[in-house]
């Protein structure tokens, strides 16, 4: 039997490759430090918690719950957008629940998207911000990730060179996953390119909250206009380690948030009514929480930075998200980043993501990701100092690296 269309329109899955490669490692008794997935390893605030259990088994909470989010999680959202960006939405047409920033995205592709429809990621970037349009039957066209002169020469092309039209941009800031930032300034850039050429905007602002220098990440709905063509997503995921509970929102233009809750109604019947009390909990109560992740995470990158630096691996310092974004050393970058990934587990105990996993431009690099504690980030920066000085022999084990140049 041969593939499904839609199956046919997705590569290999980068990350499982290396996830194989580090299951063996783990199952041959390695003890892999793992900075490959971004997956939050601090506990859910205990209040919000405690709102969770509290709520589990009241009466009604075992129904299908709303697909939109309950009323009053989808007021504290917008609460949330007038006190951190001093946007005011309106919680009724202006703001959905999602589970998770992710299936917003996925859905909000599948709202807007016909078969052939050009849309403008940037590359590298995470997948799921290509391959939810390519699923909904689009065509990807890549723009530089790193805001600046060439972002807009490269919107400038694809305008006059793309047929159709291109019918949406996505913009991820803090990125994921390059860790660049962008300022207002360059949101209303954004915003009036995108009006002067008919485009949506879609802004993932999933790290909003994870921050360690300068001010705080800006919304583009921050910009006066943006809300006539922009829809943002956000998460609990990292702002409130809650990645498991499977709880965003998009919050935008009333027509783009009209059509994703459309499409919703059709899909699923909202997350579990005990968990959107709870995240209703977590955007109402204390905030202090949020400074205690960012110092969590601020400390783990001094130590990366500064361990693997010792090693003998230069990593810039990210300024915000949960990732670094880091060069391949230069006698491993001919291998490209999946095979050098690969290589740090088998000879170093490290797992890390690789960079083509994120898009083409993305494969003289790794992405590694903040999710182990100072004590084990430096373990793996001693590994890695073997692996660098003594260790880097063979591929694999067995071809030796001067054969694979």
């Amino acid at each position: 039997m041969t593939d499904f269309h839609r199956i046919r329109r997705l590569p290999p899955y980068v990350f499982e490759q290396v996830n194989r490669v580090k299951a063996a490692a783990r199952n041959g008794g390695a003890d892999i430090v793992d900075l490959g997935m971004g997956n939050p390893d601090l506990d859910a605030p205990a209040h919000v918690a405690e709102k969770l259990k509290e709520t589990i088994g009241k009466p009604r909470t075992d129904r299908y719950s709303a697909s939109k989010g309950i009323p009053g999680l989808r007021r504290a959202q917008a609460a949330y957008y007038e006190r951190r960006f001093g946007v005011k939405v309106n919680p009724d047409t202006q703001v959905v629940a999602t589970l998770g920033s992710k299936e917003g995205f996925a859905n909000m592709a599948q709202a807007i998207t016909a078969p052939g429809d050009v849309i403008l990621v940037p590359n590298p970037s995470y997948p799921i911000h290509a391959f939810g349009f390519l699923m909904a039957g689009a065509a990807i066209r890549s723009v530089p990730c790193e805001p600046g002169p060439e972002f807009f020469r490269a919107l400038e092309r694809a305008v006059a060179h793309s047929i159709p039209s291109p019918l949406a941009l996505v913009l991820c800031y803090p990125s994921n996953p390059t860790a660049c930032v962008a300022d207002l300034d360059f949101y209303r850039d954004v915003v009036a390119f995108a009006k002067k050429h008919d485009l949506i905007v879609l802004s993932d602002l999933a790290y909003s909250e994870v921050y360690f220098d300068g001010d705080p990440p800006p919304s583009v709905l921050q910009v006066p206009g943006a809300m006539d063509v922009t829809v943002e997503f956000t998460s609990m995921s990292k702002t409130f380690s809650m990645a498991g509970w499977r709880m965003g929102f998009a919050v935008g233009n009333e027509r783009l948030i009209a059509a994703l809750a459309r499409v919703k109604s059709y899909l699923d019947y909202g997350a579990y009514t005990p968990i959107q009390v709870a995240a209703t909990a977590a955007l109402n109560g204390p905030q202090d929480c949020i400074a205690e992740m960012r110092s969590v995470y601020r400390k783990r990158r001094d130590a990366l930075v500064d361990s693997f630096g010792k090693a003998g691996w230069e990593i810039p310092s990210p300024s915000a998200s949960m990732f670094a974004w880091a060069p391949i050393p230069e006698k491993f970058r001919h291998l490209g980043s999946l095979e050098f990934s690969k290589l740090l587990i088998e000879k170093a105990d490290v797992a890390v993501a690789p960079g083509v996993g994120f898009g083409e431009h993305g494969d003289e690099y790794v992405r590694i990701a903040l999710v182990e504690n100072e004590q084990r980030i430096r373990q793996a920066a001693r590994n890695v100092r073997r692996f660098l000085e003594t260790g880097a022999e063979t591929l694999h084990n067995v071809v030796p690296l001067a054969a694979a140049r």
